[in-house]
């Protein structure tokens, strides 16, 4: 791995914990009733795609964060790619937030004996969402 693509990783980790510790030193539990319902009508859902298919893990507390502090109505995010293809546009200068997609992948190793050994490796890769309120 070389050492920007390290050092771009570490930071996926930074911004993420970096998130929730600055909600929880503002008194916000995540894994509670979300912070205000005050902008999103009376109701909080859980954050979904432009497909519908809604997030999972940590994604939920981190769109649910940006969310709240930044008075979005709506849960639906969407790659600026996929605003695209909708006809849409992001705006000039908009900020995205950030989302994680987890996964592994299978690569197969020499072991000391010279015999192939498969290896599951994990990985985290990090993209930008928009919301997709007016």
């Amino acid at each position: 791995m070389t050492k920007k693509a390290e050092s771009e990783r570490v930071d996926i980790y930074t911004r993420i914990t970096d998130r929730i510790v600055e909600d929880l030193e503002q008194g916000v539990r995540p894994w509670m009733k979300p912070w205000s319902a005050a902008n999103t009508d009376g109701r909080i859902t859980r954050p979904v795609r432009h497909s519908g298919l809604p997030y999972s893990g940590m994604n939920v507390l981190l769109l649910w964060s940006e969310q709240m502090s930044r008075g979005f109505s709506s849960s639906m995010w969407m790659t600026f790619k996929h605003a695209l293809e909708l006809g849409g546009s992001v705006r000039k200068g908009e900020t995205g937030s950030t989302v994680v997609f987890a996964s592994r992948f299978t690569k197969s190793v020499a072991d000391g004996n010279g015999n192939d050994v498969d290896r599951e490796i994990p990985f985290l890769k990090a993209y930008s969402v928009f919301n997709s309120a007016p």
